[in-house]
């Protein structure tokens, strides 16, 4: 038998998640900026101010998340080839432990990265299912 691990299905539930609240979302912002027409009510304004401003917020707190996580990944990597020099009798193997280390990397800065996106979308979708077009 394999002794690999599994992998976890958070991700995969994550991206369907969010696969099925974005067009949600998106549908019922365009709908309303129709209803609006050209003069849009407080309410409406305000919700159309917090697209734009919810987006960049996601999106630095996204690249944020992931620069702290390639850093983190960074010096544990950094440690294991300097723990594999300096006692090189302890590590037998530092290049795949290494190969080990970046295949869990790149799925922890992206889910990292991925994270904020996905709560807002998913919290998006479900404020904007309970709320009607107009006041």
């Amino acid at each position: 038998m394999s002794s690999r691990r599994r992998a976890s299905p958070v991700p995969f539930l994550k991206a369907t998640q969010f696969a099925w609240a974005v067009p949600q979302v998106i549908a019922h912002r365009l709908a309303r900026m129709a209803v609006a027409g050209p003069v849009p009510s407080r309410r409406d304004r305000t919700e159309f101010l917090r697209m734009g401003t919810e987006k960049a917020a996601a999106f630095a707190e996204s690249w944020n998340a992931m620069a702290t996580e390639a850093f983190r990944v960074q010096q544990t990597i950094s440690a294991l080839w300097w723990r594999a020099f300096l006692m090189p009798w302890l590590f037998a193997n530092p290049a795949g432990q290494t190969a080990t280390h970046l295949r869990r990397a790149q799925r922890s800065i992206l889910g990292k990265g991925f994270a904020p996106v996905h709560r807002r979308a998913v919290a998006n979708a479900r404020r904007l299912s309970r709320s009607s077009m107009r006041p």
